[in-house]
């Protein structure tokens, strides 16, 4: 069963650190994706500040968002 998020915090450098229902925490780096289509929205530090959980998922108010998959792989796990 795929982990939902379910707590963030917004770090500097487009780093977003993340809990998800599983117990892992870790930490999403979301600048390689700045470059590629919906995702340039979010090089706007304040944008990018916006994020939400919806439905144990990290999204933007334009739609932008990485599903817990993605996080879960991506992330760089701490303790």
């Amino acid at each position: 069963m795929t982990p939902d998020v379910i707590e963030f915090e917004i770090l500097t450098e487009y780093r977003i650190k993340v809990t998800l229902s599983s117990g892992k925490t870790g930490v999403f780096n979301v600048a390689p994706y700045l470059d590629k289509g919906i995702f340039t929205e979010l090089k706007d530090y304040s944008y990018f500040k916006r994020a939400r959980i919806e439905f144990g998922t990290l999204v933007w108010p334009n739609e932008q968002d990485f599903s817990p998959e993605t996080i879960e792989i991506k992330m760089e796990e701490i303790a």
